[in-house]
This record gives structure tokens, sequence and C-alpha cells, in this order.
């Protein structure tokens, strides 16, 4: 996710405090952080990102993408 300038460490420390955010990293590039959620589909994926990632201020652009495990 892209995050504006001086709000990295807030959005960083909300982001930790969501039980469904399992991995959190900041970056240098591109993108700002990058979060690895759990969810138990792919609606609740877009929960999640609607309405407890991208209101939160200082997020100003998010990316998904989505994963499945490989037997």
């Amino acid at each position: 996710m892209h995050v504006s300038p001086l709000h990295e460490y807030e959005v960083f420390n909300t982001l930790s405090k969501l039980p469904e955010v399992i991995e959190l990293h900041p970056l240098f590039g591109e993108y700002d952080l990058i979060a690895k959620i759990e969810a138990k589909d792919y609606e609740s994926i877009g929960e999640i990102i609607i309405h407890k990632i991208k209101t939160i201020e200082g997020i100003t652009d998010t990316k998904t993408l989505t994963g499945i495990k490989l037997h």
C-alpha cells in the first residue's frame, strides 16, 4: 500500500492491531507497506480491505494480490 508522507508509523501501528493482519512489513521502493491478511473467503477479504484498511487515515492506495496453497 501507499502511505502519505509522515503517516508511516501511525498506519503501521494501526494495521498491526488488526487481527486479520498476520504479517506486516515496511518497504522501500514503489510501495510503503505490505500486509498479509487472513480471511475465510474472497468476500471477507473485500470487507477487510474496504472497511478496515482503506479507512485508515494516511493510506492513499492499495493493491490486492491473492494467493493459494500449492500441494
